[in-house]
């Protein structure tokens, strides 16, 4: 058995987040005067810390961003997170991993209060060892300080563990902390994205991944 301990990122790798994510942009957007019809616009968001990604796409100042991200949160915090759902096949891999004695952890950029409700609501909570996501006051929300967390808290060897995710930020985190990855193809980031990565290992469907982790390859 190569890996004792596997990370998840959560938005597009455990669940599909794309309706709540992107319904709580645009409320945010809008409340900026940012008016968007197309839902499909703001799936970029799906996965790399808000405030970033509110910079990156509208040119939002720091202030700015924040406020966004606040404004986020009033819709997702009672609509948003339940406006989501966990992948077919996934708990299938959740059982099997449990089932081969390995250790799992959830290490995601949302707040990790949220991460938490969503696993609990969708019943995945007693799956994982440790949840682990930024804080509500934007701190601890890059991926490599998050993934480095998870190791030092759980004292992991860096040989035993891998972090399982669908955008680069997962797979550059990985690197950075010195633990290999796992692209989640199935998720948000683009093939050629995810690819420039290098990451470890690359299923483009749950299936192939279960395949995977089933015959012991990983």
């Amino acid at each position: 058995m190569k890996y004792n301990h596997i990370l998840f990122d959560l938005d597009g790798t455990l669940t599909d987040p794309r309706e709540g994510i992107t319904k709580a942009v645009r409320h945010a957007l809008g409340q900026h005067g940012i008016i968007v019809n197309d839902l499909s616009e703001l799936e970029c968001f799906i996965g790399p810390p808000l405030q970033e990604t509110f910079t990156e796409k509208y040119r939002f100042s720091e202030a700015e961003a924040w406020e966004a991200v606040l404004s986020y949160r009033e819709y997702f915090k009672d609509t948003g997170l339940y406006e989501n759902e966990v992948y077919v096949g996934i708990r299938d891999v959740l059982d099997l991993l449990l089932s081969q004695g390995r250790q799992l952890y959830v290490a995601t950029s949302k707040p990790a209060v949220f991460a938490e409700t969503i696993l609990e609501h969708f019943q995945l909570s007693a799956y994982f060892t440790m949840v682990c996501g930024s804080e509500l006051d934007g701190t601890r929300s890059a991926k490599t300080e998050i993934i480095q967390h998870v190791l030092d808290t759980c004292r992991i060897q860096t040989s035993e563990a891998v972090m399982i995710g669908d955008r680069m930020h997962d797979l550059i985190g990985a690197r950075n902390c010195g633990i290999h990855s796992m692209a989640a193809g199935y998720g948000y980031g683009s093939e050629e994205e995810l690819t420039a990565c290098q990451p470890t290992y690359f299923f483009k469907t749950v299936e192939e991944m279960l395949r995977s982790f089933a015959s012991f390859a990983v």
